[in-house]
């Protein structure tokens, strides 16, 4: 969904809301939370900082579960181990690109919601 209109406006930061969306998710859920603390009017700043904190929470959960089975594969020679070491990159480089788009959509003044995590977003910051 995108919403330019929200984008734009005050802000209870003293930031443009589309710095301060981006802003909400370079530390994940601390700086999610922080925002969402400090943000009362601008739902644009809201939104991002609750989806900051809820896809931060849902990747900690992921992590867990797949080391979890990384430590299961690891026990299978070399291939659970090959298995484990392709299952840590991909969801470390995914990861990473899903945190990069997140601050670039906030930027770019676009309301983009990440499955399951944008509407717990939604809930949480309205």
């Amino acid at each position: 969904m995108s919403n330019i209109t929200s984008a734009t406006g005050t802000t209870d930061t003293g930031l443009s809301p589309n710095v301060a969306g981006a802003l909400a998710y370079v530390l994940g859920p601390i700086t999610g939370v922080l925002f969402l603390v400090l943000e009362k009017r601008n739902e644009f700043v809201r939104f991002h900082a609750a989806q900051s904190i809820t896809t931060g929470i849902l990747m900690i959960v992921l992590s867990i579960v797949l080391s979890l089975i990384n430590t299961v594969l690891a026990l299978i020679p070399v291939l659970g181990w090959l298995a484990a070491v392709v299952i840590s990159l991909v969801m470390g480089f995914g990861g990473f690109l899903l945190w990069i788009l997140m601050m670039w959509r906030a930027y770019s003044g676009d309301e983009w919601e990440v499955p399951l995590a944008g509407l717990l977003a939604r809930r949480i910051a309205s």
